[in-house]
């Protein structure tokens, strides 16, 4: 089992990417329920919503969900230290500094990986936000955009937002190229780039340095742990959530909150009850289930009883059940993989 003399040294080990449309609270809540160690992150959110918009909506989030951080997508130092505040005063574990989605939306609103093109004023906002939080402020970037070169852009980022006081850098090993490639594409095209962040933490040892972009599985997760301080899965941990069951055990030494799919829905129950007493809509929640079962015989069966019974007015907690009871009891040969 890894010790834990020093905790914060494990606090990145694993975490969950945020994720637009995917990583909400109903996400998060099913996730926790397979580790109890992953680190999980909000969908980004904007300063502009926080500050304005209703917090209790875009902020709430169940108590399970610890440790959790918020990811904040603005550029000015004010309102992203106001946003902080907020968070703070919400909970959260962590507040985590967009710099690397490639959105036109967010381009346009100069946030995200175009902040890429300036260092100067996201280690301001890091400074800012640092200035009035006691919890960590982390930050979340490319390798570049465009024509940049990644040796010296990522390395200009990085040392500007640790001596703003930056606690941890998260690095997506890709390119993000805003002329002339869609969000989607950003996500697959520009190859990866591992080696740049093996340099980057090679370079700035006492920094701790998380890898995300493209790891499909904990096996892989492992061997960049030979390189960096820590992991984030997103696509794989989103589409094969069962992938989740095994960062306990490979990661940190530890067992698992549960066994199997079928006791994580068996804990999931409560929560979604509660949701649907508040009105909340089944579909809200089963959607991010659809990958639960992968390679499980049953596993079509379950997805289309929850996609022609989950999104009907007024369906309720049996529709899940059943559409459970359709599932066979093998585990995925591939699980700890």
């Amino acid at each position: 089992m890894i010790k834990q003399n020093d905790i914060s040294s494990l606090a990145h080990r694993f975490s969950v990417a945020p994720m637009m449309d995917w990583t909400d609270r109903h996400c998060r809540v099913f996730h926790r329920l397979m580790s109890r160690r992953a680190r999980l992150y909000t969908e980004m959110l904007t300063t502009g919503a926080v500050i304005h918009g209703d917090r209790a909506r875009l902020l709430g989030f169940d108590p399970s969900e610890h440790p959790v951080a918020l990811q904040l997508g603005g550029s000015d130092p004010h309102d992203l230290a106001t946003a902080a505040t907020i968070g703070e005063d919400f909970g959260y574990d962590e507040i985590n500094l967009n710099v690397g989605c490639p959105s036109d939306r967010v381009k346009d609103g100069r946030f995200g990986a175009c902040l890429m093109a300036e260092p100067a004023l996201v280690a301001e906002g890091v400074a800012a936000m640092k200035r009035v939080v006691k919890i960590p402020v982390t930050v979340k970037c490319r390798i570049g955009i465009d024509d940049q070169d990644p040796e010296i852009a990522l390395d200009v980022l990085a040392r500007g937002v640790v001596a703003a006081g930056a606690d941890v850098l998260i690095v997506h090993a890709r390119k993000a190229w805003l002329n002339g490639l869609s969000p989607k594409e950003n996500r697959d095209i520009p190859p990866l780039d591992y080696d740049r962040v093996y340099r980057l933490k090679a370079a700035m040892p006492a920094v701790p340095v998380i890898i995300n972009g493209g790891i499909a599985d904990i096996a892989e997760a492992k061997q960049h742990l030979a390189h960096v301080d820590g992991v984030m899965l997103g696509r794989a941990a989103y589409q094969d959530p069962w992938r989740l069951l095994a960062v306990d055990s490979e990661l940190f030494g530890e067992s698992a909150p549960h066994a199997t799919m079928k006791d994580v829905f068996a804990a999931m129950m409560p929560y979604i009850e509660a949701q649907l007493a508040k009105g909340t809509r089944l579909h809200a929640v089963t959607r991010h289930f659809v990958g639960a079962f992968h390679a499980v015989p049953g596993a079509r069966a379950f997805r289309r009883h929850l996609a022609e019974n989950g999104v009907r007015s007024g369906a309720g907690a049996d529709v899940l059940r059943d559409a459970i009871a359709l599932v066979g009891e093998r585990v995925p040969a591939s699980i700890a993989a």
